[in-house]
Parts: structure tokens; sequence; C-alpha cells
């Protein structure tokens, strides 16, 4: 009886991801698009990681998050769209059992990590604004090399737990999956059983998880703005709003389409609608991200000018 349940469970071995389906002609224009979309996101977020490592002028706490978030970008963009180029040429589309699980774990742990990092870097700027006389002494070395650790290794823990639940559910057929990556609410149903308790895990996880680092970070501005409204300079006031101004605008274009798409997942959004939320929170927001932080940045676009013309 085992080794037929075993049998069952396992008679998935690859699934298909259909992408975006369309004529070869359009097929060849996506892989254009987004081979120049993915090359400029590389490009721009290890512009700004390697502006952090070679100036000296950024060895500060909020450069060296700044420069961790660009290189977290990069891994996080490079678990889906490498694949996703490769789909387009492809005529089978297909990907192992194991390789779909591997990208949905590596996804799922940039992703959180990003929040955390996200978090981390609004606890900086608000210990930086709210309390800059004591920041030299709070915001040692030892702390923000805690914090750069945390950063990247929450999500790798905290994901382990979803991923082993989701990947132990039964798959007998069908095996296609209406998105171009292995995501996790198209996988479950997929599954040949409804499992309850599975789902409902996972949908506190991403609640807990989303609603907590949110809330972090908008109550961290809110005393950031509530301090610099009473600053007496009017200089201050616009380099401080300018550089949270960059920050907002990344953490709004990162939990905005997250929250449409995973604290409910029973929702049943229209699966063309996933794919066009993914594909704005994993593969447009990266892009965007190393502009928004080097346009609003005077010290960032010296360092990056520096190592353009030298």
């Amino acid at each position: 009886m085992n080794a037929s349940r075993r049998e069952t469970t396992n008679s998935v071995s690859h699934f298909i991801l259909l992408g975006f389906p369309s004529s070869p002609e359009m097929q060849f224009l996506f892989v254009g698009l987004f081979s120049v979309t993915y090359t400029l996101t590389l490009m721009g977020n290890a512009a700004i990681a390697c502006a952090v490592q070679w100036d000296q002028r950024l060895h500060t706490p909020m450069y060296i998050l700044l420069g961790n978030f660009s290189f977290l970008e990069m891994c996080y963009v490079s678990t889906t769209v490498p694949n996703m180029l490769a789909n387009f040429l492809s005529t089978n589309k297909s990907i192992s059992f194991v390789g779909c699980f591997t990208q949905f774990y590596f996804f799922f742990s940039f992703g959180c990590d990003e929040a955390f990092y996200l978090c981390i870097m609004a606890f900086d700027r608000c210990l930086a604004i709210c309390r800059p006389l004591h920041y030299p002494r709070i915001m040692t070395k030892e702390l923000y090399t805690g914090l750069v650790i945390f950063g990247w290794s929450s999500g790798f823990i905290l994901c382990i737990t979803p991923v082993v639940l989701i990947s132990q559910l039964p798959y007998c057929g069908p095996n296609i999956i209406n998105h171009f990556l292995c995501d996790p609410v198209p996988l479950m149903m997929l599954s040949c059983s409804i499992d309850a308790t599975t789902q409902f895990i996972y949908s506190i996880f991403n609640v807990i998880l989303m609603n907590s680092t949110f809330a972090f970070i908008i109550c961290s501005y809110a005393l950031v703005i509530l301090t610099v409204l009473r600053m007496p300079s009017a200089a201050n006031k616009r380099k401080a709003f300018s550089t949270c101004a960059s920050h907002l605008a990344v953490v709004v274009l990162f939990f905005a389409p997250l929250m449409v798409m995973y604290v409910s997942p029973g929702s049943g959004h229209p699966a063309k609608i996933q794919k066009i939320v993914t594909l704005f929170y994993s593969v447009v927001t990266p892009l965007c991200n190393p502009l928004i932080y080097s346009l609003r940045n005077k010290e960032m676009k010296a360092a990056l000018r520096k190592i353009i013309w030298t």
C-alpha cells in the first residue's frame, strides 16, 4: 500500500510551464525584450553594488545595505528570467519536478530576503534621522554586519517549511502550469487532493510575513516623517525627504503586487492577471530599483560617474 501511494504521489516527474503562449514571431519579440530587460537589470544593480564596494565614501551602513540589496536583486531576477528565456525558445517548455521546486524555493527565499532588507533599510534610516546623535554608537559595524547576515539568511530558513509542505502534496496529473515560473499557488492547484492544512499554513505564512514587514516599514517611515517635519532647516528636510522618497517608492513597487497575489491565494485571480502581476514584481521592479536609488542620490550618482569614466 505504501509503495502504491508513493508511486501515485511521484507519477509527475516534470511540469510544463506554458509561459506566454503566442506566435513564433511574438516569442522571439519576447526573447529580445526580456533579454534587454534582464541585461539592464544586472548592469544597473551591479553598478550600484560595485560603486558601494569601490568608493570609500559609500562605506557607511546605508550604502552597504543598499549594495547588498542590489546584489540580492540580481539573484532574485536570475531565478526566473533565464529559465523563462529558455522556455520561449523551447518546444516542450518542461522543467523537472526537482528543478521546479528548486526554482520555487530560491524565488520565494530571495523574495522574503528582499522584504527583510527593506525593513532593515527602513530601520537604518529611522535610526539615522530620528536619533542622529546616537546613530554612530548604535549602528556599529557588528550590528550592521549582523543585519546583513540576517537579511540574507532569514528567507532561506523560513521558506523551507512551505516548500517542503507543497512538494509533499500528491501530484498525479495534469502537470501543466499556466505560468512562466513554478509559483506556489498554481502548484497547489495541480495537486490531486485538496490539502486544507497546507493551504492554511501557506496563507498564514504570507499574511504574517508581508503584513508584519510592511507594517514595520510604514511605522519606521512615519516616525521619520514626524521627525523631518520638526527640523528647522529646509535643506535638511529636503535631503531627508529625498532619501525616504526613494525607499518608499521601492517599498510600494515591491509590496503592492505581492499583497495582491500572495496574501489571499484562494481569491481566484485569473491566470493572465497572475502572470502580469508576477512579471511586474519579479522583472520590472528589479529593473526600476537602480534608477530610483541612483537618480535621487547625489553621492551614488557621483560614485557611478567615477566608475563609468575611469
